[in-house]
């Protein structure tokens, strides 16, 4: 995770401090004019699954890199309501300033990883693996999505660069479903996977005809999925899509599909509630 954050999210992270302090926290600096060192707790306030920990410490260290943890658990742990999670000292006035958005990043992410874990362990046993999807929050997509590998789901492609998925107005702009697949074929590198969205079996016997190596059974059914995958009859990988939530996936267990994704992962996620207290003076 500290190669990931050095590469990619450093500069994401700064875009959030700047939105919270445009030139200064004008509130701390009033009650605080001055260095103290300091120290303040994180406390657990929900039973879940604990992601963005390395995130969270990032917020207060490219405010301070002086900034020292003592962290009594690790992304992926189990945590409990009231659990002490870790200690931060440092300069106050850091402590102060980098609270909310340390606690925004830590809160969302391990919301989504509890929330990931719940419906990974339905699927426990069975040979279907749980993938996300690209509804994710604008800047949001780096954590959100390992957050989702923490809980223990699977990503889905990152971005539109990541793979190849045809959807329904892909297909509408190529004319058919077997065009669109034929024209990807052409186009894209061949170490590149041609996914299908599906909406009826007879997209389904168009795509597999045509090559596609995953096809999509998009808001079918479970009759219809059933259908689908006795034609597809292993020529393609599957996978099940559309409003897939913690309520409704263990009635797709037994379908037998490869793969369900399930958006509600990123965008419905409730956040996992967190604090950061008993902030006090350390003498040296």
């Amino acid at each position: 995770m500290r190669e990931l954050m050095n590469l990619n999210v450093d500069n994401l992270i700064l875009q959030a401090l700047k939105e919270d302090i445009t030139s200064e926290d004008i509130t701390t600096n009033s009650v605080m004019p001055e260095y103290q060192l300091g120290e303040v707790n994180l406390i657990c306030k929900q039973d879940g699954v604990i992601a963005g920990l390395d995130v969270f410490k990032r917020v207060f260290e490219l405010l301070d890199r002086n900034m020292t943890f003592d962290m009594k658990a690790k992304d992926g742990d189990q945590v409990k309501n009231g659990q002490l999670l870790g200690t931060i000292t440092g300069d106050i006035r850091v402590l102060l300033e980098g609270e909310r958005t340390a606690l925004n990043y830590l809160q969302r992410m391990s919301g989504i990883a509890t929330y990931t874990h719940s419906i990974a362990v339905l699927l426990e046993g069975s040979k279907t693996k749980l993938l996300d999807t690209r509804k994710t929050t604008p800047n949001m997509r780096v954590f959100e999505k390992y957050a989702v590998k923490v809980g223990g789901g699977y990503n889905h492609r990152f971005n539109l660069s990541d793979g190849i998925l045809l959807k329904d107005n892909h297909i509408g702009a190529a004319g058919s479903v077997a065009k669109a697949v034929h024209m990807a074929q052409e186009y894209a590198p061949f170490v590149r996977k041609i996914e299908v969205e599906c909406e009826n079996l007879d997209m389904v016997k168009e795509a597999v005809d045509a090559g596609a190596d995953i096809i999509m059974l998009d808001n079918m059914d479970k009759d219809t999925m059933k259908e689908a995958i006795r034609i597809i009859d292993g020529r393609a990988k599957t996978e099940c899509s559309g409003n897939v939530t913690k309520e409704n996936v263990a009635n797709l267990i037994d379908i037998g599909v490869d793969y369900i994704s399930s958006g509600a992962l990123t965008h419905s996620a409730p956040i996992l509630d967190l604090s950061l207290k008993n902030l006090h003076p350390v003498t040296d």
